[in-house]
């Protein structure tokens, strides 16, 4: 595997497109790793900081995901280095999306990702563009498709991603519209743990106790999704402050928290500090670790303080999460591949991308149950392959990349 990785990581990317902001200091980057299959797709995030090596990581890890959840198509991402809390956020946006429409029309395709949201930025922006869908140029460039087939397939994707769900298993009980695109990531995030439980240890996560970081759409999703099945949410952490239950939170005080986020953020009378919640949270005792914040935030500090307290499993909901991954898969993501069950982001974390392959087959079902049955469906088969391969709890991520890397090498 090493030797796969090494070649692959340091394949130079076909394209690495650069652009500066004329009315602000923004800069921002689309990286296409291969237009393997004719296309390539990837997220846009925006946050203060973001390099251009960052994104190549990415687009790389986008790559890998494709290999797992389809379609057979190249990795790519868009990365915006600009302050998502500045007021001139949504012009920025605009300006960006101006700026890269070619590729969207014909080869790339994007979506949501960090500080960008699929529903209220990328598709109406993108639609005023004069762009169908936002992952047309996947279509265009992929599927080849002739008229009715395209519009078929376009069509299909306007409709799914923003489908409101109405299937009362999959949200819960709100007056809220939640949509598709609001809960799969998070779902698939969850459901990755819930079947590498029941493939490796045959057992539920019922009485699990969990840690989840962050309180976006991915982490808050999951925990929901968590607390539905049984399980103990002792702590949550993210940039607001945290708050830490050893004795795990209720379904309903969960539920609570996933209606009353403000945005991203988490909302709550039991909320502590950032700084106190980042002193304590790693020593709360728990089974199951969720990284849905960020990427590269995890440190190996970290993994060791909650190896102490009990640490079996980590599902990764955010993209490249440890601190060190450089390109990807560094020496902390190594360590606690080899230590813990650590079942990696390009399988947990496909749900988004797993919906977009799905719904460009034209006359595919458009019910919440198909929907989310096939990302759960498509992350089982992924575990079930590499349990083939490999046995052991140990080295999930190990086994997984080697297997993608030998489809993409």
């Amino acid at each position: 595997m090493e030797q796969l990785l090494k070649q692959y990581k340091e394949q130079t990317p076909e394209i690495v497109f650069e652009w500066s902001d004329a009315e602000t200091e923004a800069k921002g980057w689309v990286v296409i790793n291969s237009l393997r299959g004719g296309a390539a797709g990837g997220g846009t995030r925006m946050r203060k900081g973001l390099n251009k090596e960052e994104v190549i990581s990415l687009a790389k890890v986008m790559e890998v995901k494709f290999s797992v959840c389809g379609p057979n198509i190249g990795g790519a991402k868009s990365g915006i280095n600009f302050d998502p809390n500045d007021p001139r956020r949504e012009e920025v946006l605009k300006r960006w999306y101006k700026a890269v429409i070619p590729l969207l029309k014909n080869y790339y395709g994007t979506g949501g990702d960090l500080n960008v949201d699929e529903l209220k930025d990328v598709i109406p922006i993108t639609q005023d563009l004069g762009l169908w869908h936002p992952q047309e140029g996947i279509v265009n460039g992929h599927l080849q498709p002739t008229g009715g087939e395209r519009i078929a397939a376009l069509g299909q994707l306007r409709l799914g991603v923003s489908k409101i769900i109405e299937d009362p298993t999959y949200i819960p009980e709100t007056e809220e519209k939640l949509a598709i695109a609001d809960m799969v990531t998070g779902y698939g995030v969850a459901e990755a743990v819930f079947h590498y439980y029941d493939l490796y240890h045959g057992e539920t996560v019922k009485d699990k106790k969990v840690i989840i970081q962050g309180w976006g759409n991915v982490a808050s999703a999951a925990a929901f999704y968590f607390a539905k099945n049984g399980a103990k949410i002792v702590g949550i952490i993210d940039v607001a402050g945290g708050v830490i239950a050893p004795e795990g939170l209720s379904y309903e005080q969960v539920v609570d928290l996933f209606l009353n986020k403000k945005g991203n953020k988490l909302q709550s009378d039991q909320l502590i500090p950032f700084e106190e919640a980042q002193k304590a949270i790693w020593d709360v005792p728990a089974d199951i670790f969720i990284p849905g914040a960020a990427s590269k935030l995890v440190t190996a500090e970290q993994v060791a303080r909650l190896q102490k307290g009990g640490l079996k499993v980590m599902s990764c909901g955010a993209n490249v999460p440890f601190v060190d991954d450089q390109v990807f898969f560094g020496p902390t993501a190594k360590q606690t591949d080899e230590e813990l069950s650590l079942i990696p982001d390009f399988i947990a974390n496909c749900g988004m991308a797993r919906v977009f392959a799905y719904l460009m087959k034209s006359r595919e079902a458009l019910t919440d149950a198909a929907i989310f049955e096939d990302i759960s469906w498509t992350i089982r088969q992924a575990l079930e392959e590499v349990k083939e391969r490999n046995n052991s709890p140990y080295q999930l991520s190990t086994t997984a990349l080697t297997l993608a890397l030998e489809k993409l090498t």
